[in-house]
């Protein structure tokens, strides 16, 4: 098992994994949507909102703002010395202290550790005209997105089994060529006798296969779109919390340690025996 990435920065990333199975294609995206901790804001006390939001709305605005969250030393507040009561280990504290008139972003969320900033900056959170102000601390910890939507740290996370196009030689791409008006998303053209995938476009079929349809050499369209099922290909972004390349790199570790207390819990099940 292995992966190639086709496309990867900070946010996204595009990868094949090979020589996988179903079931294990779904297990990593879904660790990736919900068991990679990041960190958002949970608490929340007001000092001071005269803005046109009210609390609970303003609140819900704050907890969903995507907080920087990897380089810090934090761990989840179930498994802190301080019970999940708030510690510098499991938590940040942020203020925040605007008066209007003017537009309040995201930036303006201070952290009482400058690791655990926004990871965007310009956010929108509320406008406030004159005389309005919001003042604000907020508690912010680690947490899953199995628990809360906020805490995911993917925005999306999708795959599908890598496409397999084959063309019977009955295909005269001179003569017919439906196939190729029909395809949504260019991925044949018609060569001299046949048919072809045009380079580099084969991972962009979606297996629609409307060009099967309209294929009208005898009973057996001459073109045939499969799937290979050990193949998948993957497109993930991040929310900005964490880079691509670690969310994969966290799910991976996660599955591998749950397989580890699968295995141990089956031996001592069957007596020792593996």
């Amino acid at each position: 098992m292995d992966l190639v990435f086709t496309r990867l920065t900070d946010t996204e990333a595009r990868f094949i994994l090979n020589d996988a199975t179903p079931a294990f294609a779904n297990t990593l995206r879904r660790a990736m949507m919900t068991e990679v901790p990041t960190l958002a804001i949970e608490d929340i006390k007001i000092y001071d909102n005269t803005s046109v939001l009210f609390d609970e709305i303003l609140t819900h605005r704050l907890g969903l703002v995507p907080l920087k969250t990897e380089n810090l030393n934090l761990v989840l507040p179930s498994e802190c010395k301080c019970g999940g009561e708030g510690c510098p280990g499991c938590s940040v504290t942020y203020t925040l202290s605007v008066e209007g008139p003017g537009m309040v972003y995201s930036r303006d969320l201070i952290p009482d550790d400058p690791k655990a900033v926004p990871a965007f900056e310009n956010i929108p959170l509320v406008k406030l005209f004159e005389g309005q102000k919001v003042v604000i601390e907020a508690r912010a910890v680690l947490g899953s997105g199995r628990d809360h939507a906020k805490w995911e740290a993917v925005l999306t996370c999708g795959y599908k089994e890598y496409p397999i196009i084959t063309i019977s030689k009955e295909c005269d791409g001179e003569i017919c060529g439906r196939c190729v008006e029909e395809c949504p998303r260019n991925i044949l053209k018609a060569d001299k006798d046949t048919v072809s995938v045009i380079e580099g476009r084969l991972e962009e079929c979606s297996m629609c296969k409307l060009c099967m349809k309209v294929c009208d050499i005898g009973e057996t369209p001459a073109i045939n779109i499969d799937a290979d099922d050990t193949r998948f290909i993957f497109v993930m972004e991040s929310d900005g919390s964490i880079s691509a390349k670690e969310i994969i790199k966290m799910a991976l570790v996660y599955i591998r340690g749950k397989s580890a207390d699968l295995s141990t819990t089956v031996a001592e099940l069957s007596g020792g025996a593996a």
